[in-house]
C-alpha cells in the first residue's frame, strides 16, 4: 500500500521504459499537502453534484416541476469542482499532454523543457487569471450580484471568487513543480533525504 505522503506529485511517467520521477523537497511537499487537501475537499462536490442532478431530473420529469435554483446550483458546483481540480491535476501531473516526442528525451532534457514551459506559459497565464479574477469577484460583491433568472441564486460573488482561489492554487502547484525541476537540475532546493527519485 502506498503511503499518502508518497503520493504527493510523484507520478512516474514512462520515458523510454524508465520512470521520470522528480525529486521532492520540503517546499514542494508542503505545497503538495495543501493542493491534495484542497483536491480532496473538492472531490466531495461530485457526489453533491450527482445528487442535485438526480433531484432536478426527478422533480422535472416525475413531478413536472423544474427549478432554476437547482439548475444554477449544478453549474456552480461543477465550476468550483472543476477549477479546484485543475491544481490537483497539475500537481499530480495528470493533465493532458503529448509524450510521443518527450518519451525519447533524457530526464534532464525533459526537465529543462518543462521548466521553460512553466515559466513562459503556465505561470504568466495563472497570474493574469488571478489578477483578473479579483476585481471580477469584487464587483459581484459590491453590487450584491444575483442571478438574472427568476428564482435563481443570490451571492454570485461566491463562485466568482473561486476563479482567483483556483488560480492561486494552480500558481502554488506550478511553483512547487518548478522547485522540483530545479532540484533535479541543480540540486537546489535540496532533495529530501532518502528520496529515490532520479
Amino acid at each position: 500500500m502506498v503511503r499518502r505522503e508518497e503520493q504527493f506529485g510523484t507520478p512516474a511517467v514512462a520515458l523510454g521504459g524508465a520512470p521520470f520521477d522528480l525529486p521532492r523537497n520540503r517546499f514542494s511537499n508542503a505545497v503538495d499537502r495543501v493542493i491534495v487537501r484542497a483536491g480532496d475537499a473538492a472531490s466531495w462536490l461530485w457526489p453533491l453534484l450527482v445528487a442535485v442532478v438526480v433531484l432536478q431530473v426527478v422533480l422535472r420529469y416525475g413531478f413536472g416541476r423544474g427549478s432554476i435554483m437547482l439548475e444554477e446550483i449544478q453549474w456552480h458546483v461543477y465550476a468550483i469542482g472543476f477549477m479546484i481540480g485543475l491544481s490537483y491535476g497539475a500537481n499530480a501531473d495528470r493533465h493532458v499532454r503529448v509524450d510521443v516526442i518527450a518519451e525519447r528525451w533524457s530526464a534532464r532534457t525533459r526537465a529543462w523543457i518543462e521548466l521553460a514551459g512553466l515559466v513562459a506559459f503556465m505561470l504568466p497565464f495563472v497570474v493574469v487569471i488571478f489578477g483578473a479574477g479579483i476585481p471580477y469577484a469584487k464587483a459581484a460583491w459590491d453590487f450584491s450580484e444575483v442571478s438574472a433568472a427568476p428564482g435563481g441564486l443570490p451571492f454570485r460573488w461566491v463562485p466568482k471568487s473561486f476563479i482567483s482561489i483556483a488560480a492561486a492554487l494552480l500558481t502554488l502547484s506550478a511553483i512547487a513543480r518548478l522547485s522540483r525541476y530545479l532540484t533535479l537540475l541543480f540540486g537546489f532546493p535540496r532533495p529530501l533525504a532518502g528520496d529515490g527519485s532520479r
